[in-house]
């Protein structure tokens, strides 16, 4: 067992602690200026918080994304092998072949493609905003990419109330304080989830559309081809990611944005500075807040020996707000460039969907400024989740 020397993170970072929900970011500053690398007695992994510790987390070929199946197996069948035959768990060589056969499907357009078709959803859905106040969660940012991505993939209308829900049940289990309940909602879902996305794949063999799910049953690369679990799975992992960065992004960027105590306009009609601005949104409150890594085998890592089986979380929020990389970290700078967050993470598992995200909220930034170009927060009631930091509730005002 390798030595842990320094103090306990959990000290520091205890994720029970209500307070550690509401705002992290003191207590991860403490951490990182206690210790930027260090072992964390609850989570039972080591931590990394400084921004060159987690990129070097990420980047390490040293470190894998070890999938641990869950027992009983009979039980946990179709939730094992959604994870297991994703791009986001796999090492190579499989990683390797799933990421080019998916890039390849993911390189023919779709994402630029989808761009016209955004700023209709987009437009839509803002359209419907009522003028004295809304919830700009439940109203806008929650509905936007589910219907972006069910129309990337090319799911019916009828069913594009069931994604959500089933995503929302997946995910939660990437929690550390889920419920007996939480895991029976997620096998159930992903039961459903693969079910539907098997029998829509096997339609588009049939009768090929114009949509992400036909060109990943179509994927070729000589003879080889996504099996069945694997096609499943990828359209699985880009709902479930895909939204959650979307949603999250957009509400945790908006608050922090509106409540900035030294809070400026931005120019929605230039298209740089809108891309800045949702770069701060990423980098100042991340949307994703801890991402594991495995040792493949013994491998010294930002100061730490890690022995073959040692897990280390790159905790990116964290990383993000390091005054050793951003100047007054804490302040939301929509000017602030460059801007080398790693909140689509890094290395060869960076985010595959990062330019449909980004595109996303570019365009839903634009869209709701341009109707509303002054916004107030009226509540706000955050998600009792760390690793997928968002809102419940973001009530906003149109100011007059």
């Amino acid at each position: 067992m390798t030595a842990r020397p320094g103090p306990d993170a959990a000290d520091l970072l205890d994720l029970a602690d209500p307070a550690t929900i509401a705002d992290p970011y003191p207590r991860l500053a403490a951490l990182r200026a206690t210790a930027p690398m260090a072992w964390h007695s609850g989570l039972g992994v080591w931590v990394a918080t400084g921004h060159a510790e987690a990129g070097a987390v990420l980047r390490d070929r040293r470190l894998g994304r070890i999938f641990r199946p869950r027992t009983p197996a009979p039980e946990w069948d179709v939730f094992n092998w959604l994870h297991a035959d994703a791009i986001l768990d796999s090492e190579p060589p499989k990683h390797t072949r799933l990421r080019r056969l998916v890039s390849g499907a993911f390189g023919r357009g779709h994402v630029q493609r989808l761009a016209p078709r955004i700023e209709e959803l987009a437009g839509g859905l803002a359209a419907q905003l009522p003028p004295d106040g809304f919830d700009v969660i439940e109203a806008y940012a929650e509905p936007l990419p589910v219907l972006v991505i069910a129309e990337l993939l090319g799911v019916p209308e009828a069913d594009r109330h069931h994604l959500r829900p089933w995503s929302q049940a997946i995910v939660r289990m990437y929690e550390v304080d889920r419920t007996a309940a939480d895991e029976e909602a997620a096998r159930s879902a992903a039961g459903e989830f693969a079910a539907y996305v098997e029998q829509l794949a096997g339609h588009r063999a049939d009768s090929p559309g114009e949509d992400l799910l036909t060109d990943l049953v179509q994927a070729r690369d000589g003879s080889d081809r996504l099996s069945t679990q694997e096609l499943v799975a990828t359209a699985v992992l880009l709902l479930n990611a895909g939204h959650e960065a979307s949603v999250n992004g957009f509400g945790n960027g908006l608050h922090s944005w509106l409540t900035a105590p030294d809070r400026t306009a931005v120019d929605v009609a230039d298209p740089e500075a809108v891309a800045r601005l949702v770069e701060e949104f990423l980098r100042h409150d991340s949307p994703l807040h801890l991402f594991e890594r495995t040792a493949k085998e013994r491998a010294e890592v930002a100061g730490v020996v890690l022995e073959p089986g040692d897990t280390v979380a790159a905790l990116l929020g964290a990383a993000n707000r390091d005054p050793a990389v951003f100047a007054d970290p804490d302040r939301f700078d929509p000017t602030r460039e460059p801007n080398p967050h790693l909140a689509f993470g890094a290395g060869i598992h960076f985010c595959i969907g990062a330019p449909l995200a980004r595109l996303e909220l570019e365009i839903s930034l634009r869209t709701l400024l341009g109707r509303f170009p002054q916004l107030d927060v009226v509540d706000a009631v955050r998600r009792p989740t760390f690793v997928l930091r968002g809102f419940e509730r973001l009530v906003v005002s149109p100011r007059s």
